[in-house]
């Protein structure tokens, strides 16, 4: 009995320290990965919002003094002198400032968004990464140094455009790297024309004979970044991101990053005569093509990307006629409103299991009242109301185009552009807000802390910020005189959008032609003709290049053809089984035959 005792108790404690240990374990592995999750998913936010705080008080300054500090780094590499220059000026100190309030939003937002996912830190990563590329695009003017943030746009935008990792995902992480990468390659041209100039800064750039060419490259990559005709169809492909990666690309990085390069040149390409009317010309074909298209388009994320294409077209108009500081403060308004967009429209795609048609939801005001709030008033900033912060921006470049402006024709153009912009948000909040309810009725709709918290700040930000940066930001004054019909044209047009929209929505009628209208979603056909209609043959010449030379003659020509030879050559030797003097003859005239053909 006392020997079972014994027994027992040495049984009873084993089992109680496994336990203990087994308990251990898993708390210090439950431990270790909540502070890992803390410290790179959760942290990344904070970081962002200290950045932007630090930068608060210089851009401040920056802004009141109207002061440019050039600075310029000697670096040594190898024994190789490098000079890295560095320019903070109030263009680009408020364009960091903005870029990193979206960035600190957004991730608060993908916290949430994102938490179920396994690979969440990586993401933190790269959009770390993306931003960083996106302030040495801003702050430095050196031309080959410019290439840090330009190509890490490029390369961080394909990882993260394929980050599910699907033939989707992939595909249209393709179409959009090819079609950077033509940007690319004419970028790296124009930086090799520069070398009669003696430098590299962009400030400093002076005509030459080649200055028409490198003119002509640099815009072209511009376009191929901002996503303007001919190089429109990537953009809605880029949608296969995660929301938070299109709330990222969408307002204030990768899209913007074309628009930025072209403000940064523009004293240099506006010495060239044509650059204004092509620019022009391809800036509202582009805002014609995105509005049109986001008339007929139900997916909810390609409708706020085809607005981007159209606002991108807003901004490249004002350069094309002339207005550098209206393109900037457009691209500044526009950041705001469209990041805000996107957290709204991001939580409404999670709340209805990931599906993005349109006609899938609405009735969501009483169930959503935040986000829908949010959401109207983003609306409202892009159609350009009174007061919000793109009306600021998109009222002074329309009053100042009627002053300068002589082509009737384009501007008629850009005032139909205007109505189709108010005609699809219009169109977008009737499907949320007063359409019948088509999801199914197990649904959660519930609005979190952690994504109200950056939908209030950037609502806040689209509210009072178009008034405080036309305030701020030194502007140069200029006399507008025009006539009462000009000045209440757009506001006009805006209003005979809304009303189109609401007629033509309330009487469910077909609007256009079906092949119109699969034209029209398909950005006029823009999609299949600038990548399938134009890879197809060299896809069918590499593939047949690769049945008929490589896997074929170069292989039975080359190394795998001669192994085969020999192996043959051996089989039949093994097989003749001949005596030992007919192998050292074999070999004797074999080594002479050899020798001869060298001599």
């Amino acid at each position: 009995m006392q020997l079972l005792n014994k027994k027992t108790m040495h049984f009873l404690s084993n089992k109680l320290n496994y336990s203990k240990s087994s308990y251990y374990s898993k708390l210090y592995n439950q431990t270790f990965l909540n502070s890992n999750n803390y410290k790179i998913n959760m942290t990344t936010s904070k970081l962002l919002w200290l950045l932007l705080l630090c930068l608060m008080v210089p851009t401040l300054n920056c802004l009141y003094y109207n002061s440019t500090t050039l600075m310029e780094l000697n670096l040594l590499v190898n024994n190789t002198p490098m000079n890295m220059t560095l320019l903070y000026d109030p263009k680009g100190s408020l364009f960091s400032l903005v870029v990193l309030l979206i960035s600190a939003n957004v991730m608060q937002f993908s916290s949430e968004y994102m938490k179920d996912d396994k690979f969440k830190d990586r993401f933190s990563y790269m959009v770390i990464l993306f931003v960083m590329s996106m302030n040495f695009l801003i702050y430095i003017p050196h031309f080959i140094m410019l290439l840090l943030g330009w190509d890490g746009l490029g390369i961080v935008s394909f990882i993260l455009v394929i980050y599910y990792q699907n033939p989707k995902s992939l595909a249209a992480g393709l179409i959009t790297a090819l079609t950077n990468r033509i940007g690319d390659a004419l970028l790296l041209l124009s930086i090799a024309l520069t070398l009669n100039q003696g430098h590299w800064n962009i400030i400093n750039m002076y005509n030459t004979q080649f200055m028409s060419l490198q003119t002509g490259m640099i815009i072209i990559a511009a376009m191929t970044k901002s996503a303007q005709i001919p190089f429109s169809s990537w953009l809605p492909a880029a949608m296969a991101a995660p929301t938070p990666v299109s709330a990222l690309v969408h307002s204030s990085t990768l899209v913007t990053a074309g628009v930025f390069l072209s403000i940064r040149f523009y004293p240099m390409l506006a010495q060239i005569s044509w650059f204004n009317k092509f620019l022009l010309i391809m800036a509202t074909l582009t805002m014609m093509m995105a509005g049109l298209s986001a008339m007929t388009e139900c997916d909810m994320k390609k409708i706020i990307a085809l607005s981007t294409l159209s606002q991108l077209g807003m901004m490249m108009t004002s350069l094309g006629l002339g207005l550098p500081q209206l393109a900037y403060f457009h691209m500044l308004m526009h950041a705001l409103f469209k990041a805000l967009l996107f957290i709204c429209a991001g939580l409404m795609i999670h709340s209805h299991q990931h599906n993005q048609d349109l006609r899938w939801m609405g009735n969501m005001s009483k169930n959503m009242p935040v986000t829908l709030t949010c959401i109207t008033i983003a609306n409202m900033a892009l159609c350009g109301l009174p007061y919000l912060t793109g009306f600021y921006s998109k009222d002074l470049i329309l009053e100042t185009m009627c002053m300068n402006i002589t082509n009737s024709f384009t501007y008629s153009l850009i005032m139909f552009s205007i109505g189709f912009t108010s005609f699809y948000s219009f169109r977008f909040m009737m499907a949320v807000l007063w359409s019948p309810k088509n999801a199914v009725s197990y649904n959660c709709m519930e609005e979190p802390t952690q994504i109200t918290k950056p939908m209030m700040t950037m609502t806040m930000a689209s509210v009072v910020m178009g008034s405080l940066t036309s305030w701020m930001y030194p502007q140069s004054s200029m006399l507008v005189s025009i006539s009462a019909l000009e000045k209440f044209c757009p506001l006009l047009m805006i209003s005979l959008g809304m009303l189109s929209s609401y007629i033509i929505g309330c009487q469910k009628f077909a609007m256009l032609h079906q092949k119109l209208h699969f034209m029209s979603c398909l950005m006029w056909f823009m999609t299949p003709l600038s990548s399938q209609f134009m890879l197809k043959q060299p896809l069918m010449l590499a593939k047949n290049s690769l049945s008929v030379i490589d896997q074929s003659w170069l292989e039975l020509l080359s190394t795998l053809g001669l192994n085969n030879l020999i192996n043959k050559i051996n089989m039949k030797l093994t097989k003749w089984n001949p005596s030992p003097m007919s192998y050292l003859m074999y070999s004797v005239s074999l080594t002479f035959i050899f020798v001869m053909m060298i001599n």
